[in-house]
């Protein structure tokens, strides 16, 4: 097996700047692969890349689908895409407004769409889609978001069949400590975490480079098609 299964296969990652994204655009990258990061802030892409090391970046809003058009049409076909980007907030739909909920719709669900309608694979690549762990095991604490994550599953399943022979998948991660709950104040992040640890089987929460591991394999396992993994310590059925 050699030490560099994507050498010469393109990677772009919605939402690389950080988390999940930056975590799987470092793994690709480690295997070989050319990494194109997309994310909406400059800066945050600036820093990315220079972690990297070896990156082309591109400031991008996903919820522009002109955009996210000119993006696929400006370049050659991608081997390997995954969607991880996600500008939202969270809570029970009858405390907050219907415009934050539709603004979240917008920007994980319509996001996701959007690439998925305009993304230029090649025969055989993969399109990689992260949900959340709560589109399984709904919580009224994030009831859109519960909703956008099941609907975004579904939509991976749907695209494999319209897609063929690119590959769509869908990884679901349960709770991971990524930058995303730095909204938190640390005690208020921690408590959080610490909660949700006690109540999953492996009794921690999950790293970025766990879900960015699946990630990867899913675009190297040929075989691997309208599958919905989860990587969630279990929390699905703890």
């Amino acid at each position: 097996m050699t030490a560099h299964p994507l050498a010469g296969q393109t990677v772009a990652v919605f939402g690389g700047s950080s988390g999940i994204g930056f975590a799987t655009a470092q793994a690709a990258h480690a295997l070989g692969a050319r990494i194109v990061l997309v994310s909406r802030s400059e800066d945050r892409l600036d820093r990315a890349r220079a972690a990297l090391g070896d990156a082309e970046t591109r400031a991008l809003d996903l919820r522009d689908a002109p955009a996210v058009r000119a993006f696929f049409d400006a370049r050659e076909p991608f081997h390997h895409v995954v969607v991880s980007a996600a500008d939202l907030s969270v809570g029970p739909l009858r405390q907050r407004s219907l415009a934050d909920e539709c603004a979240a719709m917008d920007s994980k669900f319509w996001g996701a769409v959007n690439v998925a309608h305009a993304a230029r694979i090649v025969a055989g690549g993969s399109l990689t889609l992260v949900s959340g762990m709560i589109g399984t095991r709904p919580t009224g604490a994030a009831t859109m978001l519960s909703a956008i994550n099941a609907a975004i599953d579904t939509l991976a399943k749907a695209l494999a069949t319209e897609m063929a022979p690119v590959r769509v998948n869908c990884v679901s991660p349960g709770r991971i400590e990524t930058p995303w709950w730095d909204y938190l104040p640390p005690d208020q992040r921690l408590a959080l975490f610490d909660k949700t640890a006690a109540a999953t089987p492996l009794r921690r929460i999950g790293r970025p480079e766990e879900v960015a591991a699946q990630i990867v394999h899913l675009m190297q396992n040929g075989f691997m098609t309208g599958s919905v993994v989860l990587v969630d310590g279990g929390g699905s059925v703890g």
